[in-house]
C-alpha cells in the first residue's frame, strides 16, 4: 500500500534475504519506524510486544521466524528447529494463523539434511505464504465490494457509512487488509464512504493505525469512542459493519479484538448487516464451540492502566490513567456466535456464519 507515495508493506526481508524487518507498530502514528528481527528472539519479541499483529501478518511474521531459525542454525538439527518452532507458536495463543504459518515453513524443512536445500525451502515457503496473504486480502476486497456498491445504489451515491473495530487494514495482513479491503476497493472504484472507527482501547490500534491508514489513502473517516457504536447504530448513522477476526471456527463463531461481541449485539438490534472479513488460514477447521473453546489471551494490565501519546512537546509518552492501586484485568479477545454474524468474505466468496455456509465455499474440508 502507498504511504506517502511509497510503497510498503509491514513485513519484508532486506536485500541478501538475511534479515526480516517490520514496521514497528507501536510507535505509529506519530513514528515511522522499521525494527530489524535477526533471530527468533527478536521475532518472538515482535509477536508478543505487538511490533505486528492482526492475525494474516502474525501468521507472516511466524513464518519468517522458521526461516530465521532455520538460517541460524548451521547443522540442521530437526529436534532444534522444532523446539524454536514450538517457541514461535506458544507466544499468542488466540489468532490461529501463527501455529498455521509455522507449521506450513517447519514441514518444508524437517527431514532435510542439506542445509541449502532447507534454506531454500523455508526462504520459498514463507515468501509464499505472505504472496497468497496479499492475494487473499485482494479476492476479499472484491467479493466484499458488491455489499457497499449495493447499499450505494440505494442510497443514490451518498455515502455508504462503514464501522469497524480494532485495524484489520494491511499494517495487520500483508497488503489491503481483511475488513478494509472492500473499504479500499469501493473506494478506488468511486463510491463514496466514510468510515467510523471505533478507537479500540486498550491499545487504540483503530485511533492510531486504522486512522492512519485511511488517511493516507485518503477516504474519509472518523474516530470514535469504542463506547459509541450502539448509538449511531440506533440513530440510522451506521449502514455497515466489517470486522476482522484473529480466529473463527468452521461452524462460524469469530473471536476477534475485545469489544467485537458488543458491536454485533448492537447490530442486531438494530437490523444492520454485521460482516466479518477473513482469509481461510483464519478458519479453524477443528474447533466447533468457539465460546467455550478459543483461548483467549490476557494481556499485561499496564496496556489498561497507561495510555501513550504525544505530548505537548511532541514526545512519544505513556500516562497513568487509574489509580496506582487499581487492579486492571486485560482479556484481549471476544468471541461473536456464529448467530449474530451476517455473513463472513472470504477469498473465495461470501457466505453464512454457519458450518454448511463455509464448507459451500471450501468443499474439500468436507
Amino acid at each position: 500500500m502507498l504511504v506517502d507515495g511509497k510503497q510498503m508493506r509491514p513485513i519484508w526481508f532486506d536485500a541478501d534475504l538475511k534479515i526480516a524487518k517490520v514496521i514497528d507498530q507501536r510507535m505509529l502514528p506519530h513514528q515511522l519506524v522499521v525494527a530489524d528481527l535477526n533471530t527468533v528472539d527478536d521475532v518472538i519479541e515482535a509477536i508478543r510486544e505487538m511490533f505486528v499483529r492482526g492475525a494474516p501478518l502474525i501468521g507472516a511474521t511466524g513464518a519468517f521466524g522458521v526461516y530465521t531459525a532455520v538460517l541460524r542454525d548451521q547443522e540442521c538439527n530437526d529436534d532444534r528447529l522444532a523446539a524454536e518452532c514450538d517457541r514461535l507458536k506458544a507466544v499468542r495463543p488466540t489468532a490461529v494463523n501463527l501455529a498455521w504459518g509455522v507449521e506450513r515453513v517447519l514441514e518444508t524443512c524437517m527431514g532435510r539434511d542439506d542445509r541449502d536445500a532447507r534454506l531454500a525451502a523455508a526462504l520459498a515457503e514463507s515468501l509464499a505464504i505472505v504472496e497468497e496473504e496479499a492475494e487473499n486480502c485482494r479476492l476479499i476486497g472484491e467479493h466484499g465490494l458488491s455489499l457497499i456498491r449495493e447499499i450505494s445504489r440505494k442510497k443514490g451515491g451518498k455515502p455508504v457509512n462503514i464501522l469497524t473495530h480494532c485495524n484489520a487494514g494491511w499494517l495487520a495482513t500483508v497488503e489491503y487488509g481483511t475488513a478494509t479491503a472492500p473499504m479500499y476497493t469501493a473506494f478506488d472504484q468511486g463510491i463514496e464512504i466514510h468510515v467510523w472507527v471505533d478507537e479500540t482501547r486498550p491499545l487504540n490500534q483503530g485511533a492510531r493505525l486504522t486512522a492512519w491508514e485511511l488517511g493516507k489513502h485518503g477516504i474519509a473517516h472518523t474516530v470514535i469512542t469504542d463506547n459509541a457504536g450502539g448509538h449511531l447504530m440506533q440513530h440510522g448513522m451506521v449502514d455497515l459493519v466489517i470486522v476482522g477476526t484473529d480466529r473463527t471456527t468452521w461452524t462460524g463463531d469469530v473471536a476477534n479484538k475485545i469489544g467485537t461481541y458488543l458491536k454485533a449485539l448492537a447490530a442486531k438490534d438494530n437490523d444492520i448487516p454485521f460482516y466479518v472479513a477473513l482469509p481461510s488460514s483464519t478458519i479453524d477447521w477443528e474447533m466447533d464451540n468457539g465460546v467455550t473453546s478459543i483461548p483467549i489471551e490476557e494481556r499485561d494490565p499496564a496496556e489498561i492502566s497507561h495510555i501513550q501519546g504525544l505530548d505537548g512537546g511532541g514526545n512519544l509518552v505513556k500516562v497513568l490513567v487509574p489509580p496506582p492501586a487499581s487492579p486492571c484485568a486485560n482479556h484481549a479477545f471476544d468471541v461473536t456466535p456464529s448467530r449474530l454474524v451476517t455473513g463472513l468474505i472470504t477469498e473465495r466468496g461470501m457466505c453464512d456464519a454457519s458450518r454448511e455456509g463455509i464448507l459451500t465455499l471450501f468443499p474439500e474440508k468436507r
